[in-house]
């Protein structure tokens, strides 16, 4: 159950950018930790763990993740009232002009697109950016370190994140094949539900020139596990492009929650929220909520 939240403006808004795995992870805790969040994601996101992205909710309209709930909507009065309702506002690529008068205390980018796409460190009385991309006092306030291994989750005042090797990293001893890739240009066309027991060899799902197709390439499983997450079939891919995920600890509860990783980039957001010196003032009584 969300904590109650906390004194209307004390905090602000946190604008995060991009409901995708990640910053789903980190809505989620900050949600829970009692902070007002507000999201924006493109109108067709390409996120593979649908089952624990809140941009699901730009193609159902709503969704729910452990327990919260996030719906799309196209106004600050419409977001106004999900937050009244308890449920998470997301709004689709929102005009700029909109997220100027939001006036976060907090943005987040976790659009992961391993460059910066735009976000500059004047966004937010606090900006704080996921991965690679992004140089700390330059064009955030703070990074928070996204590569498997001994950093994850750390937060970066300056300098850069690690960079992005190209390679996901290693669950069970399995990198690059554990991820499936579109073999041509096309929609997906699933053949297995997510949470599925998959075997070496086995047929997941076809890619087609043609939306919900019987004809197209097949995508096979390299290994045994389960299916984690597919792509909306509804989404024009290229060749080469991330499709699914195959998990070869084939544990059907991990295609249902959060990742450690999300959670572990979530513990770094908030870390730097309660730490920044520029939030000293935010921190305490702020005035409205700007929405």
């Amino acid at each position: 159950m969300r904590k109650t939240p906390l004194t209307p403006g004390r905090f602000g808004i946190v604008l995060i950018k991009g409901a995708g795995d990640l910053g789903s992870g980190v809505a989620y805790r900050l949600w829970r930790c009692g902070f007002q969040v507000v999201m924006t994601e493109l109108a067709q996101p390409l996120c593979v763990r649908r089952a624990v992205c809140f941009a699901e909710a730009v193609y159902a309209g709503e969704t729910t993740v452990e327990g919260i709930t996030a719906r799309r909507v196209a106004t600050l009065a419409a977001a106004r009232a999900a937050l009244s309702d308890d449920v998470l506002p997301l709004l689709v690529t929102p005009d700029p002009g909109l997220l100027a008068e939001l006036t976060p205390t907090v943005v987040v980018d976790a659009i992961m697109a391993k460059a910066n796409s735009g976000t500059q460190i004047t966004d937010a009385p606090l900006v704080i950016a996921l991965g690679p991309g992004f140089t700390a006092a330059h064009d955030c306030h703070a990074i928070v370190e996204t590569h498997r291994g001994h950093t994850l989750g750390r937060v970066l005042w300056k300098g850069q994140a690690l960079p992005d090797t190209g390679t996901p990293g290693p669950i069970e001893g399995y990198t690059a094949t554990r991820v499936l890739r579109a073999p041509i240009e096309g929609y997906v066309v699933p053949l297995r539900a997510v949470g599925e027991h998959i075997k070496a060899g086995e047929i997941l799902a076809r890619v087609s020139p043609q939306p919900a197709s019987e004809q197209g390439i097949p995508v096979r499983a390299l290994f045994p596990g389960v299916l984690r997450g597919l792509v909306h079939p509804s989404l024009l891919v290229q060749i080469g492009r991330k499709i699914g995920d195959l998990d070869p600890r084939d544990d059907v509860s991990y295609c249902f929650t959060i990742s450690e990783k999300s959670l572990a980039v979530a513990g770094g957001v908030l870390e730097a929220i309660l730490s920044s010196a520029s939030l000293t003032g935010s921190l305490s009584i702020n005035g409205n909520t700007h929405l």
